[in-house]
Formats: C-alpha cells, sequence, structure tokens
C-alpha cells in the first residue's frame, strides 16, 4: 500500500482548485477546521484525518465528475485546504520540506 504522502503527491484536479485550496491552507487552524469537516469529539491524527479527508474528496471529486447536482464546490474547497493543511503539518513532523 502506498504511504499517505505518495498517495496525495499523485492526486490530481483542476488547477484552479488545488489554487484556492492552497491558497486557503495558508489560514488552516486544525482545531477550527477538523471537527466542522470529520465531527466534533477528540481530532484524529494526522495520518487518520488525511485518509478521511481524502474519502470525502474522493466522493466530492466523483460528483463533480459525474455532474451531480448535489455537488458543493465550497465544501470541496473546504476539504482540499484541509488535505493540504494536513499534509503541511505531516510533512513538517516528519522532517520534509513542503511542496
Amino acid at each position: 500500500m502506498q504511504d499517505i504522502l505518495t498517495m496525495l503527491g499523485a492526486l490530481r484536479r483542476p488547477r484552479l482548485l488545488m489554487r484556492a485550496a492552497r491558497i486557503g491552507a495558508e489560514d488552516y487552524r486544525r482545531s477550527a477546521h477538523l471537527p466542522r469537516l470529520l465531527g466534533y469529539g477528540q481530532l484524529p491524527r494526522h495520518g487518520a484525518a488525511l485518509m478521511r479527508l481524502m474519502e470525502l474528496e474522493g466522493e466530492l471529486n466523483a460528483q463533480r465528475i459525474g455532474d451531480d447536482s448535489s455537488y458543493s464546490l465550497l465544501r470541496h474547497i473546504d476539504i482540499l485546504i484541509a488535505i493540504v493543511g494536513e499534509a503541511r503539518i505531516l510533512r513538517a513532523a516528519q522532517g520534509e520540506p513542503a511542496s
């Protein structure tokens, strides 16, 4: 199985979505954003949070591609912001350079 950072590196999304996510990730605060996206309670570890966020993002991307009327662009960007923010935190904790 691929590690989570390799999976994130392979993620391909429209440039505008990723640009919005990178800009939004500058103000990412784990304690404020994750509970709203994943549910309230104890915050999961970075790897577990990223896996759950990737699942949610995959569902949203499928809705986007399928022109599903329930697709929410704002939620998709929120999830991508959290993914980018969590990945930055995880890379920093592992001592890897940020991309």
